[in-house]
């Protein structure tokens, strides 16, 4: 850990506006020192954007710039509004409300419905999928649990992308959706699910915006109030705002501009529930006097990790990927990434747990190690093979596998199966344990081929294939098994998984583990199908997978370890290929077809505001834009220091001249001794190095190279040229 992203438990609070910037690398002090007008930050994984964003409301509360009443700071959780809230405290800035959009909605719409509508706010319901299976019943239309949650999905997504009834049809085509039902059958859904709420006088979670947002464009008077208490706004997590979210924040704005954003548009992976990165790419065309703060510095992980994840965006395509940022580590060296291919997915879960076994045996806390899938269906094979390996783990954003409802459900048919089978025609061609499983199970919905598209449907199919697979492992490894131990055996597994697990190691989809980070990081299952998904198709949906991808890689701190199998279970033909993601960034692999990251390196770019002409003047940044340092032999992303002076790999051959080097420390040490400072205060070794290996013929070829600036280009700049061009004894002459 890092001062940079990480403070203690308990920090003293700075005694000073001034000392609330100590510590802050250059790009997060231009951040927290940007007070007015509007700002969007461009934040790498792991390049510290909570610290800077909160040290940017610190500062201005403290220094009497912002009055913590007016400022309001909304995010996407609530663990993120807490933990904003914390810090803010800790820095002497507590009263400013930190909330999510929600929250900060409910929280207006409680206020002012009895002024704006008149009576009491109706009853907010915390799960609508009760009344989404009202709503099917009003219109005889039959749901299993399943597609419940997919329909429900696809109400939720309709109102944040503020479609109505009638356009869902055509909304989802455009947007390229694979609805769970007929489009029609949906819209008739939704319909109905509205008139219930109506009749109910209830309202759900994404009607607290809608109706926000109808109150304050109705009620001029309303929206007044609302923003004379609040005068300045920072967004954080900005790629995830969906379009009602954003038409709330014009709300909240009226025609001020003191909004600060901040997001990576590499980080999009909830598109599918109406998330768009456009708001944050877009923001400089909205806002053209706007300052741009690029934060590349990466403090979370080592060199080796923030390697690979450039690797992975340099190959992106599409908006976001041209807005990407080429992170740089901040973190000591360490171990590369390790890559493990094995036969078949349990091999590859125990190949897991043997080492995450050594790594707990060495001293790494299980806290401090995560394993990272696709899907919450593959978790059942680590949770077995961890819990064979006698490590402890808990599960994150997903039930556990044996309390999932179609596992319970299967769990009851194949002990009836069991108990009864004997009168049970379905096992009447069932010749041994697996087919008499897959029989029963046929029963609750599996079937030989997945189902298309995503979602419930899919998910739960792949839980009862897990626990077919089960059956043929179990099968395999006891001979004569009959399904009444397949039964125990399922009933023994269900019961170890309840003893306290949460201090273990962090079983977690990629979707849920997005803003955490662990030392070590395990990613499994980096296959074709499953890493992309089988279900994405489109160009756009195979670049979220990629981001998704590039979430898992950034949230580890020193070690990562990526594996696939060949093979589903054992013996399994072994047909599957490693992601298509890993292509030239793993040993072995060819190369990779990418090219630079277009959204270069950090810095600052500020816009400049319209005279008195009325009219807007163009953005015009402050700095000219540096872009990222690379090997001038294998071309790869440098970012150690020294490399960066000799712009190639320390490990790459050298084609230094080694009699200009020479001469040029013959003549770095008389101007030295001139001058009374030490050699390296002339040029570095390194330096020397650079200019050696490339000898450069005039100033701008020597300007190039790093350590080479401006008032040393003007003070030493002749004589280094002339040394490189040949001429003997160049500034050696004492009596000079």
């Amino acid at each position: 850990m890092t001062a940079a992203t990480h403070s203690t438990l308990f920090p003293q609070v700075p005694d000073s506006a001034d000392a609330v910037l100590e510590g802050l690398d250059p790009e997060q002090r231009e951040v927290a020192t940007a007070l007015r007008g509007p700002v969007c930050v461009l934040a790498g994984a792991g390049t510290g954007k909570t610290r800077a964003i909160t040290h940017r409301i610190a500062y201005g509360v403290r220094a009497g710039i912002l009055q913590p009443s007016s400022v309001l700071a909304v995010t996407f959780t609530n663990r993120a509004a807490g933990e904003m809230r914390g810090r803010l405290r800790q820095l002497g800035a507590a009263g400013v409300q930190a909330r999510t959009f929600h929250s900060a909605a409910l929280r207006q719409l409680q206020y002012f419905w009895p002024k704006a509508i008149g009576g009491s706010l109706p009853r907010l319901v915390d799960r609508k999928i009760q009344l989404v299976a009202d709503a099917a019943a009003a219109c005889r239309i039959r749901l299993d649990r399943g597609e419940l949650r997919d329909v429900t999905a696809e109400i939720e997504w309709s109102k944040v992308t503020q479609t109505v009834p009638a356009d869902y049809a055509p909304a989802a085509a455009k947007a390229g959706r694979e609805a769970p039902r007929d489009p029609a059958e949906i819209a008739q859904l939704y319909a109905a699910y509205e008139d219930l709420k109506r009749a109910r006088s209830v309202i759900d979670f994404e009607d607290v915006l809608l109706l926000t947002v109808a109150v304050l464009q109705d009620r001029h008077d309303v929206a007044e109030q609302v923003r004379a208490q609040y005068q300045h706004f920072v967004v954080d997590e900005y790629q995830d705002v969906s379009p009602l979210q954003q038409r709330l924040l014009e709300l909240w704005l009226g025609d001020r501009d003191d909004l600060c954003v901040v997001g990576d548009a590499s980080q999009t992976i909830y598109s599918f529930t109406g998330a768009t990165p456009d708001h944050l790419l877009d923001f400089r065309g909205r806002h053209p006097g706007a300052t741009v703060v690029k934060l590349v510095r990466d403090y979370r992980s080592t060199p080796q990790v923030v390697h690979l994840a450039n690797g992975l965006l340099a190959q992106a395509r599409g908006r976001a990927a041209d807005h990407r940022l080429e992170l740089v580590s901040q973190r000591p060296t360490g171990p590369e990434p390790g890559y493990a291919e094995y036969s078949d997915e349990p091999a590859e879960a125990e190949g897991a747990a043997r080492r995450i076994r050594e790594l707990i045996d060495s001293g790494v806390p299980a806290a401090e190690i995560a394993v990272l899938f696709r899907t919450n269906s593959q978790s059942e094979t680590y949770e077995q093979a961890l819990a064979d390996a006698g490590v402890p783990y808990q599960l994150r954003g997903a039930e556990r596998f044996f309390d999932r409802p179609e596992v319970r459900k299967a769990g009851s048919a194949l002990r009836a199966a069991a108990r009864f089978g004997g009168n049970d025609s379905l096992l009447d061609d069932a010749v041994d344990l697996p087919s008499q499983v897959r029989a029963v199970l046929s029963g609750e919905g599996w079937t030989t081929e997945p189902p298309a598209g995503s979602g419930a449907v899919r998910e739960r199919w792949e839980s009862l294939a897990a626990l077919v697979g089960l059956a043929q492992d179990f099968a395999a490894a006891r001979a004569g098994a009959t399904l009444s131990d397949l039964v125990v055996e399922l009933d023994e597994r269900a019961g170890a998984q309840h003893a306290p697990t949460v201090q273990g190691v962090t079983l977690a989809s990629l979707h849920s583990a997005k803003g955490l980070e662990w030392d070590v990081v395990f990613l499994v299952g980096v296959a074709e199908g499953m890493m992309p998904i089988t279900y994405a198709k489109t160009d756009e949906q195979i670049e979220e997978e990629r981001r998704l991808l590039y979430v898992g890689v950034t949230r580890a701190r020193e070690r990562l370890h990526l594996s696939w199998a060949l093979a589903r279970s054992p013996g399994g033909r072994p047909n599957r290929r490693p992601s298509r993601f890993l292509k030239g960034l793993r040993p072995g692999s060819g190369t990779a077809g990418g090219q630079a990251a277009a959204g270069g390196a950090g810095g600052v770019e500020r816009g400049f505001r319209g005279g008195g002409d009325g009219g807007g003047a163009a953005a015009v940044p402050r700095r000219a834009q540096r872009t990222p340092a690379r090997c001038r032999v294998c071309g790869r992303t440098l970012t150690d220091a020294g490399e960066m002076k000799l712009m190639r790999c320390e490990g790459c051959p050298s084609d230094m001249d080694e009699g200009v080097y020479e001469r040029l420390r013959e003549w770095r040490a008389v101007q030295a001794g001139r001058s009374g400072q030490p050699a390296f205060c002339v040029f570095t070794d390194k330096t020397l190095m650079a200019i050696a290996e490339s000898v450069p013929e005039d100033e701008r070829e020597l300007a190039r190279i790093p350590g080479v600036g401006m008032r040393k280009l003007n003070r030493y700049g002749t004589d280094v040229l002339a040394i490189c061009a040949g001429h003997e004894g160049v500034g050696l002459d004492e009596d000079d």
